[in-house]
This record gives C-alpha cells, structure tokens and sequence, in this order.
C-alpha cells in the first residue's frame, strides 16, 4: 500500500499509530488497568515508561470495562469454532485476533499502520497461534479480499477512525450472507466524556474526536447489515478509576456494574454510557 495514495486524515492516522506502537507492543487494555504481578513481561512490552504515561494516559479508564469486556470474549468463545474464518478489522496489536484464534479460528488481521502490523505479528508468534492468525496492512476501506471470504469480523474502537459507510459497505461485502460482526466502540453523548476527548488532543487524532460513534450510527449500520443489536455499558463505573489497583475496587465493580446495567438498559439514559457493543449480521449484498 502506497502511502502517497492515501488520503491526509489517514496518513495522520499513521503517523498517531506509529507513536503508540513504538512506544507499546502489548495489549493497549492491560497496559495501565492491572499491577505488573497480574501481566506477565508487562515492563518488558511497555518500551518508553515516559513516553507510555503521556500517549497513554486514558488506558487507566479500561480498568472499568470487564463487562463489556466478558461480553465480547463470550461473543469469541461462542462463535470462533475450529474452520470458522475471522477478519480482526483496524487490528492494532492483534489482541482480538490472537484471542479469536486461541478458541480454533482462522483470523486475519489487518491494519493501517505498519508498525501495528508488525507488533499484532510478534504477539501471535508469543502466544504460538502464528500458524492461523496472520496479520497484513490494508486500508480498511478498500479490503483488498474477494467478496463473502469470512464468517465472522470483530472491531475494537475503530470505526470512528474511518468513514463509516465506506468501511460498514466493505465489511458487508466480504463478509459471508450468513456472516457475523461484533464491534466495540465509544459513544460521544456523555458531555463530560466528551469533554475530555476535547482537552487531550495528544491522544487522538482531530478526525477521531469529530466522528465517535452516536446511536444514529446505528442508522448508518443498518443501510448495510439487516441485524443490529447494541448493548450499553459503563457510566457509574467510572468512578472507580482511582482505585483500580487496590481491593476496593473489586469489592465495588459488581455494585456499580449492576446499577449501569439498570442504568443503561435503554438507548434513551444508555447512550450517556461510555461504550457499546453492537452485534451485526445479515450483511446486505
């Protein structure tokens, strides 16, 4: 992929991913939301500790996310049977992919940037899933692949990285008629959430904070998948942040993981939550 073809907005996208994964090679999630005895090598995978505390100073909010989380590895475990084909779509350091492929699943991964690419590859040979999990750099918005290759596709915060209906317009065509998707992406309504997208302009690109997904993205969805089924999570977990390394945070995440779940139960207050998973299907030819 010739880099001079690329559009402005994506090669800035680039040139923001290059920074974070030369500063991390892990998984983005773990990197500041567990203590060091709970992560094997975590040192080790974090290469510029100042570096990592200033582009990666939102990971400790991740520390909340267990039940949207749990809900997307169940999503995995149920679906990702031996022979079954997934596309790790936006893949970063291949986190989903690798996990997908633990379960039995033939994935391949693809990226924008060179440099998630090479660290996605690097983990799966680590976690010794290298033989059916492989990783390639591609525009997601003009997937190379021929049309219905995969059953499944999984996306983890990077649909507001890209032009909505383009990206959801390619993932329908090489998707199979009976194919499946899960994505997991930030919602833009809380103003407070949002607010503080705005102050910390280091950690996104401008492109990212002006296109977070709202629920009328689900319209957009709908142009191009018959089933769209989205779930809201995490508000008065936030709360919790401070004390994401102590035990009191695990005595009080099951309490405040239950009030968002009565919260959040409806788009009308769930749509101030902080994420969604949204389960696609019956992808429109």
């Amino acid at each position: 992929m010739e880099q001079t073809q690329l559009e402005d907005r994506k090669l800035k996208e680039i040139e923001h991913s290059r920074k974070r994964r030369e500063i991390l090679q892990g998984f983005e999630r773990i990197a500041d939301t567990h203590a060091a005895s709970q992560v094997e090598n975590l040192e080790e995978l974090v290469k510029d500790k100042e570096k990592f505390d200033y582009h990666f100073s939102n990971m400790k909010y991740y520390a909340v996310v267990v039940k949207s989380e749990d809900y997307k590895h169940r999503w995995l475990e149920k679906n990702c049977t031996p022979g079954k084909k997934i596309l790790d779509f936006a893949c970063g350091n291949g986190e989903n992919g690798i996990y997908a492929s633990t379960m039995g699943a033939d994935c391949t991964g693809i990226d924008i940037s060179p440099e998630g690419i090479a660290n996605a590859t690097k983990n799966a040979e680590k976690l010794n899933v290298a033989d059916h999990c492989r990783f390639v750099v591609m525009d997601g918005e003009n997937m190379t692949f021929e049309g219905n290759t995969f059953d499944l596709a999984i996306e983890y915060g990077a649909l507001h990285h890209v032009e909505l209906d383009k990206a959801l317009s390619e993932l329908a065509r090489v998707l199979k008629p009976d194919g499946q998707m899960i994505c997991v992406e930030a919602l833009r309504h809380n103003p407070l959430i949002h607010w503080y997208r705005k102050r910390t302009p280091h950690l996104r690109t401008e492109w990212e904070v002006d296109h977070i997904l709202g629920v009328e993205s689900l319209d957009i969805m709908r142009k191009y998948f018959g089933q769209v089924d989205v779930k809201f999570y995490h508000l008065t977990v936030l709360a919790l942040v401070p004390l994401r390394k102590t035990f009191l945070f695990r005595l009080l995440l099951p309490v405040l993981n239950l009030v968002d779940s009565i919260l959040l139960s409806t788009q009308l207050v769930g749509k101030y939550g902080w994420i969604m998973t949204v389960e696609l299907g019956h992808p429109k030819k």
